[in-house]
């Protein structure tokens, strides 16, 4: 049985979401999977966009296999403190944020300018 040391608040979780320093909360437990991330088959961005939250939504909607469930016990430090107020969801701007740093939206928002400009002009000289 979990002593009190081995309970951590979502505070606590959301002080370790770097890549050098990463929890993740699945099904109420509290993993440490830092020194996973360079093995995670899905790559190390999968899990580090669930770090310092309740990662159970996106656990279960990658469909791991049974093998992948008792591996994350090798990783398992603590029991989440379930009386502190959680959030499985990420806010506008962290979502925002996540976007404006893939390469592909720059590119989308490059191609529907420049179509824009180009049918302005087109209509332009009509």
């Amino acid at each position: 049985m979990p002593t009190l040391s081995n309970f951590y608040t979502i505070q606590d979780v959301s002080n370790h979401k770097t890549k050098d320093d990463c929890w993740i909360i699945v099904d109420g437990k509290v993993y440490d999977v830092t020194q996973y991330l360079d093995d995670h088959p899905g790559g190390d961005d999968v899990i580090l966009d669930a770090t310092g939250r309740d990662a159970t939504e996106d656990f279960e909607d990658a469909g791991h296999s049974k093998s992948a469930r008792e591996l994350m016990e090798k990783y398992y430090i603590g029991e989440f403190d379930t009386s502190s107020p959680i959030s499985t969801k990420k806010g506008f701007s962290e979502k925002f944020m996540q976007l404006k740093n893939k390469p592909y939206l720059s590119f989308s928002v490059a191609v529907v300018g420049i179509s824009v400009v180009v049918g302005f002009l087109y209509l332009r000289k009509k």
